[in-house]
């Protein structure tokens, strides 16, 4: 899979705050602050992606969440909560490529929020007996297809925000084609290119 360009910024994670907060707005998604804050770590995570990022459905995801809760004590968690960010990544970067392949969307959003809601089953019985704090892995469970959402709009914020050459408006261009975003189509404007779907091409 083909990463989208990140834009080169002094401090990543002020770049992924601004521009998850407008996703958020913009999607009227409820997220606590804890929440934001954890996306904001996955993205400046992947910000420099390995290739496991881009593997996550190189092997049946069902088989990955067994694996995971075949484990024990801290590498089930570790597990269970790295296959919840990958999936959740992958999503939200990668959805229309999960479409090409012909995987069902809400598989992959059941495996993801299955994935979380075990860790945060983890976290829950950990802190039984003491004073428990916001459960952001729950959170993410319960808000995964949203969050989801609100990471593909990051991804075409960091596209339209990397597009400086004829090259980079061309994968805007592509990208618009696939998904048809009205943000995008936005951001090809501004750059004098009206796009248009009924001429198969650019105007």
């Amino acid at each position: 899979m083909t990463h989208p360009a990140i834009a080169i910024t002094p401090n990543v994670s002020e770049f992924f705050q601004e521009v998850l907060t407008d996703a958020i707005r913009v999607r009227q998604v409820e997220a606590t602050d804890e929440a934001a804050s954890y996306l904001v770590s996955l993205l400046c995570e992947y910000a420099h992606p390995d290739e496991a990022a881009g593997s996550t459905f190189g092997t049946p995801l069902t088989f990955q969440l067994r694996d995971a809760m075949a484990a024990n004590g801290a590498e089930r968690f570790r597990r269970l909560r790295s296959l919840g960010d990958h999936v959740l990544y992958a999503l939200g970067f990668f959805g229309d490529h999960i479409e090409v392949k012909g995987i069902d969307r809400s598989y992959v959003v059941t495996v993801g929020q299955s994935a979380y809601q075990h860790a945060a089953g983890m976290l829950r019985l950990k802190a039984r007996m003491t004073e428990q704090g916001p459960n952001v892995l729950s959170e993410l469970a319960i808000k995964f297809d949203r969050f989801a959402d609100v990471l593909r709009d990051v991804a075409e914020g960091t596209l339209a925000v990397g597009a400086r050459d004829q090259r980079s408006v061309l994968k805007l261009y592509e990208r618009w084609l696939k998904t048809g975003s009205a943000r995008l189509a936005e951001e090809l404007g501004a750059h004098g290119i009206i796009p248009n779907r009924g001429s198969g091409g650019l105007n």
